[in-house]
């Protein structure tokens, strides 16, 4: 029996990891749950998974959990009640699914406490990754991707030796918008952004994912992941959504993973590893499918996966600021304050002002992090 705790347990990634665990309930406890402010859908996931430590936003919506919950569930709030849900219960695994750089400090905190980790935040890695992966070695913790992208990356890996590797490609849908030019962007609006063509995804990556920039901060977490050079990680568009990424060795063979588009499966991959079980998720007919296609990257189109590129190779704080402009940037967008070309004009401006700190301490980061966002917002 594996006891897990969620961190984002009402977000896209918390509710299908959710799901996966109620598939399984002989193999799986539910220790700890943080919600956000979704107070209506975390009460339910309470009152079915029964998690000993629950944790909310604010100390207004905990007051108001309590009397909407189990007795004896411990209730806490705000950045103290995320570590409590990472770091004090008795939990193996711990899915961190919380969206932007919120996710940092938690995820330390699980990963010093033992605990190992399903990666769902990849900000985590590309605001800290020489942090994060330094604790996790140093704890012995293992950190299982569970972005389908690094998902298949890692399980194309298996059994091989990193020596071998030539390069690893990411695939990308191409988001929202992959069949416009940039002429065509000038006046699109937030609903049509949020209309992904493959995934069902929360608000902020539906729009990373329109922008690119959700494929940006994935190279970057795979550079961690996967101690890549970025010069032997390539993104290439694929439409069906189909090939979730793939390895080149050097003997020029490539090893793909395949599957719908169903996040369940790389959930439910890291869950259980080294494990596999059936997934609630349709097989794959590719005699259905019948075609795949496949276009080269337009960086030119596409500038803020060249930004991820440029800040990933600059180091140091350059891709802390890099996450942290395009978080205040987005919900700027969906707020209405800006267009959606002015998401990527809103980084390059602040990626432009950062005087770039090597080998940030956690403080140095969270400062970075601040600045960024201040910047962002004027």
């Amino acid at each position: 029996m594996k006891r897990i705790s969620i961190l984002g347990s009402t977000g896209s990634i918390g509710t299908q990891t959710l799901d996966v665990i109620s598939h399984y309930p002989e193999q799986f406890i539910v220790d700890g749950l943080a919600g956000g402010h979704n107070l209506k859908l975390l009460s339910e996931q309470v009152g079915k998974f029964r998690p000993r430590k629950v944790s909310v936003a604010t100390k207004d919506l905990a007051d108001e959990l309590k009397t909407l919950v189990p007795a004896g569930t411990e209730i806490y709030y705000g950045d103290e009640g995320l570590l409590q849900v990472a770091a004090g219960t008795d939990a193996d695994f711990v899915v961190t699914a919380l969206v932007g750089s919120q996710g940092l400090r938690p995820t330390l905190a699980a990963i010093e406490a033992g605990k190992q980790i399903g990666l769902a935040n990849k900000e985590t890695l590309v605001s800290a990754g020489h942090l994060v992966t330094a604790a996790a070695q140093r704890r012995g913790v293992k950190l299982l991707p569970i972005d389908s992208e690094h998902s298949a990356i890692f399980q194309c890996l298996n059994g091989e030796s990193m020596k071998d590797v030539r390069k690893i490609t990411l695939t990308a849908s191409g988001g929202s918008f992959r069949d416009r030019t940039r002429e065509q962007l000038k006046d699109v609006t937030v609903e049509q952004a949020l209309q992904h063509p493959n995934w069902s995804m929360g608000a902020k990556i539906t729009i990373d994912s329109a922008t690119m920039m959700n494929k940006g901060l994935e190279v970057i977490e795979a550079h961690w992941l996967f101690e890549m050079p970025y010069d032997r990680i390539d993104v290439l568009i694929h439409p069906e959504s189909i090939i979730h990424s793939f390895v080149e060795y050097e003997d020029c063979s490539i090893i793909a993973q395949l599957g719908n588009p169903d996040m369940r499966v790389p959930i439910q991959y890291a869950l259980t590893y080294p494990k596999r079980m059936k997934t609630p998720t349709q097989p794959l007919k590719l005699a259905e499918v019948g075609k795949l296609h496949f276009r080269e990257m337009d960086y030119e189109r596409y500038p803020c996966l060249q930004m991820a590129f440029d800040s990933g190779r600059a180091g140091g704080t350059a891709t802390t600021v890099f996450n942290a402009a395009n978080e205040v940037a987005v919900d700027r967008f969906l707020k209405g304050e800006i267009s959606f070309l002015q998401i990527e004009d809103v980084i390059a401006n602040v990626l432009n002002k950062h005087q770039i700190v090597m080998n940030p301490d956690l403080e140095e980061i969270t400062a970075a992090d601040a600045w960024a966002r201040e910047a962002a917002r004027s």
